[in-house]
């Protein structure tokens, strides 16, 4: 048979040909595209609901979109509707946070990738993307009993909820990312652009400013969009910390300086809180917070786009020398070292103390009985029934997202064109950034509302799948595009078809770093809070496993540490959150711990490999 697989110039990765529809072997197979397309539809499927939950909710009623962008009056009674205050108030929240997280994120970065041996930057490194696993319903907890407080103190203000305090909480949330993808740009830069600075006489500080940070600049820039674009989709964590007080727009320059201490409203907060549920499915109530949706979407798909096309879309610049005065050469160096290397304490010191206070706080989940038994009561016994029905929610997630995700990977690496790759990649990444607190509002409607469901643990699973099918796809991809040319070679010499090659190359090469993608994945899901408000979970009275469907609610970990947080004046519901919290921490970090030993185990296979 004359079938060849070959590369198209542009192509991303090892593209391969169709098979040719007269094949016995290509008809016998497939099933395999098929399958592989059903990933693309699904996150074609899961952008496409979400569109039509917001515009359906717009056309329903009637929006004064002047008055949502201008005007700081919510008042549902008198059908007045302004969302400026909300848009404010994520606004302020965001550059907050960003002014906090980017120099620190950029100077531990810079501090990993060219100050420190290679042997003690990877568990530094893996320090802070345990950061980024802890659970967003840990971060509002913490920040409750610890940011609320200094808030307190430093503004003399009672309580402590304002927009401060949530910008300091999503400062700590986002400063992980903004490491990890700085890092990788940084490591992205050729070493010769270092050498032939050094050879110049460079310090290292002149190296690193005139050669390496000229190179690394867009993707610095995309790790700091991609932060961006999870402070604006954050809820539950800024929903405990922020007050949620409307219509709290300054109307001078002193105002909005006090007002960072005081209570305050973003666009998430306005849509996690009871209102979706008063304002029904229609009318002028529902359709005024589907325009808010509209705007959020909006802003974190502007942001995640424009963050993942600035480290591809933009070429790098030349190396430039820039040289200071000559006595102060040195002593600048050593303070720039000083100021790195300081500055990569501040995350591992985050870490300790997070895990520091959860011990302390949480000593209840070091007794197994809290484990083992069921609760009491509104905060007595264990949580048994609550760690069974977030496994459960887990368990059926990545039974759906894994199958979905792994085929949309391999279109994007080995059947798409570049260009096709870049436009899928574009919108998996703005679904993997879309606040989840919308695919709540989207799903109650579909399968609560809609269909009949009610509440349903199956609804709660298929929600979350779009949190984990964008990372199980991109990881997948970007496998592939890395696996070495021999390997495709080698099929083309053997006349593999392309269904032929995708299952006895690309799975057994792939699978690994599939599986990592998907724990990942799932490490996040672990943690989120507000889709299954709306659509899975009680706080008591649903049996541990459910025997149905339609009405067959569960209880899981992360809304019972929010339904919890929200009674933080008794202490038995403070000790019962706290130690559903350390629960749930180590089942998200032995899930990440897990990942990466599969990515070690795997580097090593694929040494072997090649």
């Amino acid at each position: 048979m004359g079938l060849t697989l070959e590369r198209p110039a542009q192509a991303p990765g090892p593209a391969v040909s169709r098979p040719s529809s007269r094949s016995g072997r290509g008809s016998r197979a497939r099933w395999v595209w098929g399958w592989a397309y059903s990933g693309v539809l699904s996150v074609l499927l899961t952008l496409a609901v979400l569109l039509g939950y917001l515009v359906t909710g717009i056309a329903s009623g009637t929006v004064d979109w002047a008055a949502l962008f201008t005007s700081s009056t919510w008042s549902p009674g008198n059908l007045a509707f302004g969302g400026l205050a909300m848009i404010y108030g994520s606004a302020v929240v965001c550059v907050l946070a960003l002014v906090l997280a980017v120099p620190v994120g950029w100077a531990a970065a810079v501090a990993l990738s060219e100050y420190l041996p290679v042997r003690l930057a990877k568990p530094l490194r893996l320090s802070i993307e345990l950061l980024a696993a802890v659970p967003s319903i840990v971060y509002g907890l913490i920040g409750i009993m610890v940011i609320r407080p200094f808030v307190a103190d430093l503004g003399d203000v009672p309580g402590g909820d304002s927009l401060l305090a949530a910008g300091i909480v999503l400062a700590v949330m986002i400063m992980p990312t903004i490491v990890a993808v700085s890092v990788d740009a940084l490591a992205a830069v050729p070493g010769r652009y270092r050498e032939a600075a050094y050879s110049l006489g460079l310090t290292r500080r002149e190296v690193i400013r005139s050669a390496v940070l000229p190179q690394a600049r867009p993707g610095m820039r995309a790790g700091v969009l991609l932060g961006l674009a999870r402070a604006l989709g954050e809820a539950i964590a800024v929903f405990m910390v922020i007050g949620r007080a409307d219509g709290r727009f300054p109307e001078s320059p002193g105002d909005a300086f006090s007002s960072l201490v005081r209570p305050g409203q973003t666009l998430t907060t306005k849509l996690a809180g009871p209102e979706p549920m008063l304002a029904g499915t229609s009318g002028p109530y529902f359709a005024a917070l589907c325009g808010l949706g509209i705007i959020l979407l909006a802003l974190v798909a502007v942001a995640t786009v424009w963050g993942t096309r600035g480290s591809t879309g933009r070429a790098a610049r030349a190396p430039r020398a820039r040289r200071s005065a000559a006595w102060l050469r040195t002593p600048k160096d050593r303070l720039t070292t000083v100021l790195r290397l300081g500055a990569l304490l501040l995350p591992g010191a985050l870490l300790i103390g997070m895990l520091g206070i959860l011990l302390a706080r949480g000593g209840a989940a070091l007794n197994p009985a809290f484990w083992f038994s069921a609760s009491e009561g509104a905060a007595g016994g264990g949580i048994r029934d609550q760690i069974l029905g977030t496994l459960l929610l887990l368990a059926t997630t990545a039974l759906i997202a894994l199958p979905l995700g792994y085929g949309a990977g391999i279109v994007l690496g080995t059947r798409a064109s570049a260009k096709t790759a870049r436009v899928l990649e574009t919108l998996t990444v703005a679904i993997g950034g879309t606040p989840t607190i919308l695919l709540g509002l989207a799903g109650y409607v579909l399968f609560c509302t809609t269909m009949g469901w009610g509440r349903s643990w199956l609804a709660g699973a298929v929600v979350l799948v779009p949190v984990v099918v964008p990372v199980v796809a991109l990881t997948t991809a970007g496998r592939i595009r890395s696996m070495p040319g021999e390997i495709t070679e080698a099929a083309l010499a053997l006349g593999l078809t392309s269904s032929q090659y995708i299952r006895s190359v690309v799975m057994p090469y792939t699978w690994p770093a599939t599986l990592t993608g998907l724990l990942l994945g799932l490490a996040r899901a672990a943690g989120e809070t507000a889709p299954l408000i709306f659509t899975a979970t009680v706080f008591f009275g649903a049996p541990a496993l459910p025997t149905g469907i339609v009405n067959a609610p569960v209880q899981a970990l992360p809304t019972h540490i929010f339904t919890l947080s929200q009674d933080s004046g008794a202490p038995e519901a403070i000790a019962q959150a706290w130690g559903s919290a350390l629960v749930l921490v180590l089942i998200t970090a032995g899930l990440l711990s897990l990942a990466v030993f599969l990515r070690n185990r795997f580097e090593g296979a694929r040494r072997w490999t090649t």
